[in-house]
């Protein structure tokens, strides 16, 4: 009787910690965080591309960035979270 609830214990440990390292190994959810890593990556060129055409003394340089700055305002408004 002890052995059989010894082996019981036994398989349901390793039955368990086989799913843990599963999860853990895993590569479920990686597609996402690339995205967001990407996403943010974009965030930041554009960022530097309109920090440094504000500096920029020319009207063209200034008009751009304008757009960039009121293009993503708009992008950002638009989203509607439900």
């Amino acid at each position: 009787m002890l052995a059989t609830l010894a082996a019981y214990v036994q398989t349901q440990f390793l039955r368990r910690s086989r799913g843990i390292v599963a999860a853990l190994e895993g590569e479920r959810g990686q597609g996402t965080v690339e995205y967001v890593g990407l996403i943010l990556l974009v965030s930041l060129l554009m960022v530097g591309m309109v920090a440094a055409m504000k500096g920029f003394n020319g009207r063209q340089g200034t008009e751009l960035a304008d757009l960039i700055v009121h293009k993503i305002t708009e992008a950002v408004n638009a989203i509607a979270f439900k």
